[in-house]
């Protein structure tokens, strides 16, 4: 299998054509956004929450398995690595004090009185049900500050990663730069260049399979030559994959001219003489019922998904 091919980078699913494919690439962006902005300042449940709607929006769009699962797989695979190491590192917690108290433990107290020692039962019980320290086996320790910060940092990895792996593999990339261009407009007013800020952008998208089959290939090409590393030293393999790099280096500026060149042919110029058409976006039904959707989506975050210090 090829590892590098099959990465979600730039990777666009053109069949089946699911809903989310047929969703306007604008509301497909804010809905980005959304994912990647709302657990700002948010609680472990909501973010939680975040990685639940991914799973079930991809379950529901009917995406074929073997195109999600490898995607989704290694972002649950690096998301549970990021939970088991931030479980048992220290919670920043574990710094030695200056005792309030004297060592001699002569401290005079007050008598405590008849109803001062009748201590209500239910506070009794809650003090002995929490444990600051939920798993303490050996050198492993995990107590509540590391495993809230490990969910928090565990959930965010997944929800950066899956949810732009999710709108790349929906969205093709002229969809991808229409959008961005009819939202970025209002820019123009303050004479921001933004056609020539989505042409790059869609040239950079279609750049990086491009980048992944080069090194792919040059990868391919080094092993095949059985060179016996452990020989060479590390100044000699050093050198060779100096080597690669500047090969890779060359390659990259040969395919960046030929698209020049391509674009050239075209009789492209400038986006004032050559107008840069992508397609007409029109808001249909199930554009608003996701738009619905996501305010919903926002005053639930707002109501519910808020930290409280």
């Amino acid at each position: 299998m090829d590892l590098l091919r099959s990465l979600p980078l730039g990777l666009y699913l053109e069949q089946p054509q699911t809903w989310l494919h047929k969703l306007d690439p604008r509301v497909k962006l804010v809905w980005l956004l959304s994912f990647l902005t709302s657990y700002v300042v948010a609680n472990n449940y909501w973010r939680v929450l975040l990685v639940i709607m991914l799973i079930i929006f991809t379950l529901f769009a009917k995406i074929p398995l073997r195109v999600w699962r490898q995607q989704m797989g290694w972002s649950l695979v690096l998301s549970l690595m990021v939970l088991v190491i931030g479980s048992i590192s220290p919670d920043g917690y574990s710094i030695n004090y200056q005792p309030r108290l004297p060592a001699n433990e002569q401290v005079l107290t007050q008598p405590s009185t008849a109803k001062d020692s009748k201590a209500s039962p239910e506070i009794e019980d809650s003090n002995k049900e929490y444990s600051y320290m939920l798993i303490h086996q050996g050198p492993i320790k995990v107590n509540r500050r590391s495993l809230d910060l490990a969910i928090s940092l565990s959930t965010i990895v997944f929800s950066l990663i899956y949810s732009t792996n999710l709108y790349l593999l929906t969205t093709a990339p002229e969809e991808i730069t229409s959008g961005m261009e009819s939202l970025m407009q209002p820019l123009r007013k303050f004479t921001i260049p933004v056609t020539e800020i989505t042409l790059t952008l869609t040239l950079s998208l279609r750049f990086i399979p491009l980048v992944l089959e080069e090194i792919q290939n040059l990868v391919r090409s080094v092993m095949t030559r059985a060179i016996n590393w452990k020989k060479l030293g590390l100044k000699g393999s050093a050198k060779v994959w100096l080597i690669v790099i500047e090969r890779l280096l060359e390659n990259l500026l040969l395919r960046s001219e030929q698209m020049a060149n391509a674009m050239m042919v075209r009789g492209f110029t400038s986006p004032n003489e050559h107008r840069v058409k992508w397609q007409e976006l029109k808001l249909k039904t199930g554009d608003w019922v996701a738009i619905g959707i996501l305010i919903v989506f926002w005053g639930l975050r707002i109501a519910f998904g808020t930290e409280v210090s």
